[in-house]
């Protein structure tokens, strides 16, 4: 007994040794900054879950059409996918100023979740969801950039932690925030997060902008132009980014037409929904580091392909699913790839992409993507007004598992890895 003792003992030491001996070649610097990214990554979706949240409210308050309510969805998308290669252009010839536009971003999603709850006009909500989409792309270029720059060695790792924070944001608004909506109404609910946004935004700006004081020189236009266009010459790049394209055709169309499936077709409450919608991010938790320091050590397609082959198939279980248990298995199972595997993705790209380019490389992947993306949600309220809600849901599952076959004789690699003090 005492031996085995000992044993557990023993290994628990080592356990600990090497986290300390790992975090001492990490450097507290580069832990304190990923540490504050994160947590504000928690804000960041914890305020854009709740554009998808409230669809099924909105829905009936303002008369809307599937299709219509498809379009508010794209415009938020399609704010996040345009801006992404302006703002990562600033982020990468800015780099002092990252606090300011890190609290920026979530300024704008407050703003946006203000006037969600205001409106009782649809352009006026069309607006807001731009806001939120604003945010979104202001945030993830200058964090992303910024941590592929401090982490080139353990890009994967880094990423994915980021990621983490947006699981936690992910999973904890939908049920905190339904159960608030329960008593206060959804209106109340959203336009109490104006002041808290603004408050984050402010420690972040102070808080984060000593993290930015070291600057290297800020490279030309032309230089810049140089970098991404051997970014698009990259085969790589390429196959990662229409491989994307269709995955986040089927992410967006899943996000938009679920909540309407759970709300409408089975008629559970927007607790119940806020529920499942945490079910759909919790495991990611779990799985993003996994899936990052697995790619880190193994390769970035070994956890692509894999991963947008079963989401593939577990989109189209939901149009089959009626039980309220089994549900919840189905969407359990894709929190474990949902929002991981985008970290994945992009940290494949930021392997082959010259470091002047960093947190362009979002806009980049957007940017190409962007008119298969964007139709998506709109080509998927075509088919559930002709064919019914399950056609969505088939409809994600087929542009997925394309995804996967893109990939499939695709030759990864990376570039050596030296890190930065940026």
């Amino acid at each position: 007994m005492r031996a085995t003792e000992a044993k557990c003992d023993n290994e628990s030491n080592v356990r600990i040794a090497t986290v300390l001996k790992t975090a001492q070649q990490i450097g507290t610097a580069r832990l304190l900054f990923l540490g504050s990214v994160t947590t504000g990554h928690v804000v960041v979706h914890w305020y854009t879950q709740l554009l998808f949240l409230v669809l099924p409210s909105l829905k009936a308050t303002l008369g809307l059409s599937n299709v219509q309510v498809g379009i508010i969805t794209t415009v938020q998308q399609g704010v996040f996918t345009v801006g992404t290669l302006p703002s990562g252009y600033l982020a990468d010839s800015f780099r002092r100023h990252g606090a300011l536009i890190l609290a920026s971003a979530i300024v704008a999603f407050g703003l946006g979740v203000f006037l969600l709850g205001s409106t009782g006009s649809y352009v006026l909500a069309l607006l807001a969801a731009a806001l939120i989409g604003l945010g979104g792309t202001l945030w993830h270029p200058a964090a992303l950039g910024h941590l592929s720059l401090r982490f080139p060695d353990r890009r994967g790792m880094a990423l994915s932690l980021h990621g983490v924070g947006a699981s936690v944001g992910d999973s904890l608004a939908p049920v905190a925030v339904g159960a608030l909506i329960v008593f206060v109404g959804w209106r109340s609910a959203l336009v109490s997060h104006l002041v808290p946004a603004l408050l984050i935004a402010l420690a972040l700006w102070v808080g984060l902008g000593r993290m930015y004081r070291e600057e290297g020189p800020r490279p030309s236009f032309q230089d810049y132009l140089g970098g991404l266009r051997s970014m698009l010459a990259n085969g790589q790049v390429l196959a990662v980014i229409f491989s994307n394209s269709f995955f986040s055709m089927a992410r967006l169309s899943v996000l938009t037409f679920l909540p309407l499936y759970i709300r409408e077709t089975l008629g559970h409450s927007e607790f119940v929904l806020g529920i499942y919608l945490t079910l759909l991010y919790l495991l990611g938790m779990v799985s993003q580091p996994v899936m990052g320091i697995t790619s880190d050590r193994f390769g970035r397609k070994v956890v692509m392909v894999p991963s947008f082959a079963v989401m593939g198939l577990l989109f189209i279980a939901l149009a089959y699913v009626r039980s309220a248990l089994l549900l919840g298995v189905v969407i359990g199972l894709l929190g474990l790839f949902f929002y991981a595997i985008l970290n994945i993705t992009q940290t494949a790209v930021m392997d082959v992409a010259g470091e002047r380019v960093q947190s362009s490389t979002m806009g980049v992947i957007g940017l190409v993507g962007q008119p298969f993306t964007l139709t998506a949600p709109i080509i998927a309220g075509y088919l559930v007004e002709s064919f019914g809600i399950g056609s969505a849901f088939w409809f994600a599952g087929v542009t997925a598992l394309l995804a996967a076959l893109i990939l499939l004789p695709v030759r990864f690699r990376r570039a050596p890895a030296t890190p930065s003090g940026h």
